[in-house]
């Protein structure tokens, strides 16, 4: 292993050279790479390390999670070489083999990789989180869940005659091997397919496990119903969850490391229904996490407007949308743009989901009457700067917020409304005087996700005048415009779409808007200031990025109404 790289670091007065020690010994202990592991143990911001090192390199830096590789690119290298190396071939460059790495400053590497393929080398610096999963998506072939299911023994395809028995012959079951080879075989598969959630759910004639992906519900495979009570005994168990409760919702957490090395957390929630328990599991992949704003989706004056309000030193900024619109991410991505050391940065949180080096993160527990009120105030004891409150969803919360922000604290939090105009009148229904309201809020953002049109499978298209007239678009203005429209490969499965992005509504605190609050106006009249100072609603956002060819006008119908 080389840890020539961290030089780097220290040569640019990022870390030190004890700094640098400490981590060369943490990541000697866990076999991650080193700049990974600077990264985990919070000695310097991502971005700032990759940056530096690509610098230095004179090499780019991408993150290729993601990226689609042609198959005869793939088969330059192995999966056990490109796992034993840490790089993925990316593609052909002038004869040359354009390939990831996560340490340029590894020299035997590159000598061995050039002997292997016989090519010129021409790197590409990416983290080795962002390659571990590529490998993981490229190399790993689709399971069959027919042959799996076929392949269970008579014995555990019997499993639901023993539930009933006492917790120990349950646990006993979930143990067999065939039971835990579909497990795993479900979860692997959901980290490959990029899926953000599993859902595992039970009917009166069938069971079915789908996957959320870009947003979207996918049926992946429907085991027989025999197998349900051990399928949910076994996740139940590496949940450390009680196996023997059924009546009652419970919450666990999973954590499984991957063929490839790589670590991945599942959130687990537990339900019971009519027909038997369903399960959810949330996967919190880290390298999903963005935390560079910059690339969050913001247009050059939304990123203006969002970045002048997060570096006021005290007022709120709240994100509002519904469940699963990226709240979190555009929080924790604020969060690490004013995360320095001069800044002292709560967060109350309902769960922690991502652990933010540098910022003091704390779980909420509503069973013991911690709630986020009582979080808040004690954070007010604790000398903060900025606190991040996970969600506003009682008065109580909402008025210790406000307060604080009027004492000096720059205070971030979330809410549950379908605009930016929509949210001024949430707050006076939950009880906030319209005058704490216009002094305290700084801006508002409104957000949804958005899927991306496949790049290998999209194509032209010319949308009739109806549908554009439809979006407000004049068809005489579109002229010239390339539209496109999904099709379906396999590279995005079949499905047209491959990621996702956010589009904004981002609604600072003009005069006129305060003005308007002050006199308890309707939603409509607060739309409307808005519109006229400048600010683009979720549809306008969207169909920007249906102008520029990201996404179909499909999806923006999907996502946007006609706000």
């Amino acid at each position: 292993m080389s840890f020539k790289v961290g030089d780097v670091l220290v040569e640019k007065g990022i870390i030190t050279h004890e700094q640098l020690s400490h981590a060369i010994k943490e990541c000697e202990q866990s076999g991650a790479g080193l700049l990974s592991t600077i990264i985990d143990i919070g000695l310097a911001p991502e971005k700032t390390v990759y940056d530096s090192v690509a610098e230095k390199y004179n090499i780019p830096y991408q993150d290729v999670k993601n990226k689609i590789i042609e198959p005869t690119i793939i088969e330059v290298l192995s999966h056990e070489i490109a796992s034993k190396y840490a790089v993925l071939p990316l593609g052909l460059d002038n004869g040359s083999l354009l390939i990831a790495v996560a340490d340029p400053s590894n020299l035997t590497t590159m000598n061995d990789l050039k002997f292997m393929t016989g090519k010129d080398l021409k790197l590409v610096l990416s983290s080795e989180l962002s390659i571990r999963l590529a490998q993981e998506r490229i190399y790993s072939k689709p399971i069959d869940y027919g042959e799996l299911i076929a392949s269970i023994k008579a014995e555990a395809l019997q499993a639901e005659e023993h539930v009933k028995e006492k917790p120990v012959v349950i646990e006993r079951i979930t143990e067999e091997a065939p039971i835990i080879k579909l497990v795993d075989a479900i979860l692997s598969d959901a980290v490959r397919q990029n899926a953000s959630d599993i859902h595992i759910e039970p009917y009166e004639q069938f069971y079915r496990v789908r996957f959320r992906i870009d947003g979207v519900l996918h049926e992946i495979m429907r085991p027989p119903t025999n197998l349900k009570s051990a399928l949910i005994s076994r996740i139940k168990v590496m949940s450390n969850l009680d196996i023997s409760e059924r009546r009652l919702p419970q919450d666990g957490r999973i954590k499984i490391k991957l063929p490839s090395g790589i670590s991945m957390d599942f959130r687990v929630n537990c339900l019971p229904t009519l027909y038997g328990e369903k399960i959810v599991l949330r996967l919190l992949d880290k390298s999903n996490l963005q935390l560079d704003i910059s690339k969050l989706g913001f247009d050059d004056r939304q990123l203006r407007d969002f970045k002048e309000a997060i570096y006021k030193p005290f007022g709120m900024v709240l994100v509002t949308g519904p469940t699963g619109s990226g709240k979190s991410t555009t929080l924790y991505s604020s969060l690490s743009e004013l995360n320095d050391s001069e800044t002292n940065i709560f967060t109350a949180e309902d769960p922690v989901e991502y652990n933010l080096p540098g910022i003091n993160q704390v779980q909420v527990n509503e069973e013991i009457g911690f709630t986020f009120a009582s979080a808040l105030r004690a954070f007010l004891r604790q000398d903060p700067d900025v606190v991040m409150v996970g969600e506003i969803r009682d008065l109580q919360t909402a008025e210790i917020a406000i307060k604080a922000s009027l004492t000096g604290h720059l205070v971030l939090s979330t809410l549950h409304t379908n605009d930016a105009p929509s949210t001024i009148g949430r707050l006076l229904n939950m009880g906030i005087e319209p005058f704490l309201i216009a002094t305290s809020l700084n801006l508002i953002v409104a957000q949804r996700l958005i899927r991306k049109l496949c790049v290998s499978c999209a194509c032209d298209y010319e949308p009739t005048h109806e549908l554009l007239r439809g979006l407000g678009i004049d068809p005489e203005i579109a002229q010239g415009v390339q539209f496109k429209k999904p099709i379906g490969c396999k590279n995005c499965g079949g499905t047209g779409y491959k990621g996702r992005l956010a589009i904004y509504e981002v609604m600072p605190m003009y005069d006129e808007i305060r003005k308007l609050v002050f006199q308890q106006a309707s939603n409509a009249e607060i739309k409307d200031a808005a519109t006229l100072q400048g600010v683009a609603s979720l549809r306008l956002s969207a169909i920007n990025r249906l102008i520029e060819g990201v996404t179909s006008l499909e999806e923006v119908y999907r996502v946007t109404d006609t706000n």
